[in-house]
């Protein structure tokens, strides 16, 4: 193990920039850079189903956005790369074998129709769901032969089933988990590529990572990968395990109850340094009652033993009164750059002028005319339950706002031309017309009935901001 701190963020390229990610790192930088080691970020794309390149680079654009610079990772290179699991396919393959010859896995040929008779069964039973390792018990001979003849398999963990599994968390001291409850899990798919448990614990031997500081849903695997540290003959990182960021009602952050991409903070206009700041409030205490500090600030008084495990509520209202904080500290020059650099550029004007310029008489006319393109949160007075079409009711239009909205969430190309057959086929999916649709989103998304044309209007406002409108929308129909 290396002497030098070397920590990672591995994000998976699957959807937006999670705030949860930008969470996550920024405890990392933090401590990397107080300890003098080393950031590095590596791309988790073994999800060959939902990983995307846009996703990826979406992703390494946020991050930067914060101000979480790396110092190794995909764009940038580094010693131990390369640093996206799906160009490291190989190095994996080797991995498992070494394992399978040492009898810590063993290939797995189970249909998946009879895995889900198993779970099925199993959820009847109401016993914990988990393989019956019926493969394990295969004969080694007989195992290499199917693989040999090429059956479609997978390869297992071969878990101990018998003892205890210790592992030593940094802020949660010594857990403990009984083997025998720990399932088998899956380490190189059928198509050759690891799950997440494999590539984890290879590319972070690999890598050289001295502490693993990820969230705390992540508990239940780590005596899985303790396992295969000990399996390769490794010695394994440190762990610390942070709490997760909380709704209000103390449940996981959520899209349904609060932004969770950090384009919609941006887009919403709201200070890096600031979202930085609040990030940090939710697991570290600075001192005393002090709740603004800088990112170099955190660095400099950083301390594993300030560091909470309360649930940290995630409060907008608490996020606005900070970045406001930050906003007046800044000269009247800062604040016109930083405006310029939001929604009031040139190329941001370039985007709203053409959809309203047939409409406007006088110049004054533009600012009424774009002013929820300039907003976050918008106010909906008597709007919307004016736009319920008249078969339906309040109820119903709801759902189906919240329903647009996770349906767009799989938009990746956000522009007219993708959005408009995407909310045609919708409405022919829900078994609405599309006169019935239409108005009630228009509202959702401008707060307004006379609107530029729907689909331009909603690629300027963005996919972000056009997300958090639904959903919003949808709350106050209920």
């Amino acid at each position: 193990m290396s002497t030098e701190v070397r920590v990672r963020i591995a994000p998976s390229p699957t959807g937006d920039p999670h705030v949860g990610t930008a969470y996550i790192a920024l405890f990392n930088y933090v401590f990397a850079k107080k300890q003098g080691g080393k950031f590095i970020l590596r791309i988790e794309d073994t999800d060959r189903a939902r990983s995307t390149l846009e996703s990826e680079e979406a992703i390494l654009r946020a991050l930067k956005w914060v101000g979480l610079g790396w110092d190794e990772g995909p764009d940038i290179g580094g010693a131990y790369g390369p640093y996206r699991q799906s160009e490291r396919s190989a190095i994996y393959q080797e991995h498992a074998q070494l394992l399978v010859e040492s009898g810590a896995a063993y290939p797995c040929f189970c249909a998946e129709a009879r895995l889900e008779a198993l779970r099925a069964a199993q959820r009847a039973e109401k016993k914990p769901p988990g393989y019956d390792g019926l493969c394990r018990r295969l004969d080694r001979g007989e195992a290499r032969s199917k693989v040999a003849a090429k059956e479609k398999h997978v390869l297992r963990l071969a878990m101990p089933k018998e003892g205890e599994t210790k592992v030593q968390d940094g802020l949660r001291g010594e857990l403990v988990f009984q083997n025998a409850t720990i399932d088998d899990q899956v380490l190189l798919k059928s198509d050759g590529f690891p799950t997440y448990h494999l590539a984890n614990v290879v590319d972070d031997h690999l890598m050289k990572i001295s502490h693993v500081v990820r969230a705390e849903e992540w508990i239940s695997s780590t005596p899985k990968h303790v396992q295969l540290y000990q399996a390769f003959g490794w010695q394994a990182p440190e762990f610390f395990h942070m709490p997760l960021l909380r709704n209000a009602d103390k449940s996981k952050i959520s899209k349904r109850k609060n932004p969770v991409s950090l384009d919609y903070y941006q887009d919403s206009g709201f200070l890096p340094e600031a979202l930085v700041n609040f990030l940090g409030l939710m697991g570290f205490s600075f001192g005393g009652d002090r709740e603004k500090f800088t990112l170099a600030e955190m660095i400099e008084t950083f301390d594993w033993q300030k560091v909470s495990l309360g649930g940290p509520v995630f409060d907008l209202e608490k996020l606005s009164w900070l970045n406001g904080l930050y906003l007046r500290e800044l000269s009247t020059a800062q604040v016109i750059e930083r405006l310029r650099n939001w929604r009031l550029s040139d190329e941001m004007l370039a985007r709203m002028v053409p959809l309203v310029h047939e409409r406007m008489r006088r110049l004054d006319e533009f600012i009424p005319q774009v002013d929820f393109f300039l907003r976050g949160d918008l106010a909906y007075g008597s709007a919307l339950t004016d736009a319920i079409p008249k078969e339906r009711d309040a109820a119903a239009t709801a759902k189906v706002l919240v329903d647009l909205a996770d349906e767009l969430d799989n938009v990746r190309s956000w522009n007219p031309q993708t959005l408009e057959p995407v909310v045609r086929a919708f409405s022919e999916k829900i078994g609405w017309k599309t006169k019935e649709l239409f108005m009630p989103v228009r509202i959702a998304i401008t707060g307004v009935s006379a609107s530029p044309p729907l689909f331009d209007t909603m690629n300027v406002i963005g996919k972000e901001l056009v997300r958090r409108r639904l959903r919003q929308s949808a709350q106050l129909l209920r």
